[in-house]
């Protein structure tokens, strides 16, 4: 929006010609989210307490976390208003990119809402049934899918995407295209989901990967980088950069408040509206498979899940103490804070490693 009303000005005044920027409208948008969220978080936080809209403990959880119970949730409400608002106000709005981002964003978020509202306000211990809420990701995927088909947010926008490790190869998935969208904005949302489970885990792991992504998105939309990394250039797609700022800067207002001992929860709304957001992001740059790498932590978490589920209907055995990882390493002993800031520095490296791989190749 600002950049619109902003930058024609440029023609009289050489100041506003600072608009044109990326990296200028990126600090900006991280800023504005991180003073979004600083401000309304207080007045959402107390809303939230005031309607009883709290957290309620799984019985077969930790033991530790029963002090958990009565902890207001919903939080990504929070979340939501730090990254659209930022990103409506210093990206370009008339930029396809930006559009299929925001409504990615929004879709999940409202899912995410309809599941927290089912367990927190209708006291659903289990939320939106199961089927419905994966219906809603699909459905998602398949506008997602159809949308970059029909109509391509850049011209040389196609079915192939970059390949891990491999300089001017490219796998091009064709007629697989759309149900790989479906699959990575279906598993991210709910990797993200599971994980969401410690004060400050997956926030805290999300403003890392919003990080890495932030220049995986600059370096795409540049013809000049793309073509020394040798990695596909795609006309427009650097304005994600913004909203992968405004996603950092809404990750560390959160934190404040999420901080062990967490004063709100994030709850399906956020985890849903970012993993759903950063599995999208990975699609429109043709970086799935980096998806893999930089948020490592969060395939990790939903492995153990699947992996504790096959062998316990298979052999009646379990591999870990507990799914998901996070909760595996709290029986072994390990205090949360001491979980969360572990991950997080597994986070850090693998979001590292990420960016480095534009170079291993």
């Amino acid at each position: 929006m600002l950049y619109h009303l902003l930058f024609p000005l440029s023609e009289h005044i050489s100041f506003f010609n600072i608009f044109r920027y990326i990296t200028f409208r990126t600090a900006c948008a991280t800023l504005t989210a991180l003073l979004i969220s600083l401000i309304v978080g207080p007045a959402i936080i107390r809303k939230l307490k005031e309607r009883h809209v709290q957290e309620k403990i799984r019985e077969e959880g930790p033991a530790t976390h029963k002090v958990k119970e009565g902890t207001p949730t919903m939080g990504g409400i929070i979340v939501l208003f730090s990254v659209v608002i930022p990103t409506l106000l210093w990206a370009k709005l008339t930029n396809p990119y930006t559009q299929l981002i925001l409504l990615v964003t929004v879709w999940m978020g409202l899912l995410g809402l309809m599941d927290d509202y089912f367990k927190a306000i209708k006291h659903q211990p289990k939320g939106m049934v199961g089927r419905k809420k994966l219906a809603g990701q699909v459905a998602l995927g398949l506008l997602l899918g159809f949308l970059l088909r029909l109509f391509p947010p850049s011209t040389n926008f196609g079915t192939a995407s970059d390949i891990l490790f491999f300089k001017n190869y490219f796998v091009d998935f064709g007629i697989f295209y759309i149900p790989l969208v479906i699959l990575v904005i279906t598993g991210a949302s709910n990797a993200v989901n599971l994980t969401d489970g410690l004060d400050g885990l997956a926030i805290g792991l999300i403003g890392l990967c919003a990080f890495a992504f932030a220049g995986l998105c600059y370096i795409t939309g540049r013809v000049d980088f793309s073509r020394y990394l040798s990695i596909i250039y795609l006309e427009g797609s650097g304005e994600l950069t913004i909203f992968c700022g405004a996603v950092v800067g809404a990750a560390l207002g959160f934190l404040w408040f999420n901080a062990h001992p967490a004063q709100v929860f994030m709850g399906d709304t956020g985890a849903l509206a970012l993993g759903g957001a950063f599995g999208a992001i990975s699609i429109l740059i043709k970086k799935e498979m980096l998806l893999l790498i930089v948020g490592g932590v969060f395939v990790a978490e939903a492995l153990s899940v699947i992996i504790q589920v096959f062998s316990y209907q298979m052999w009646g055995k379990r591999i870990f103490r507990m799914a998901p990882l996070h909760h595996h390493f709290e029986l072994l002993g390990w205090k949360e804070p001491q979980v969360v800031v572990r991950f997080w520095i597994a986070g850090a490296i693998l979001a590292l490693l990420t960016l480095s791989t534009l170079k291993i190749r």
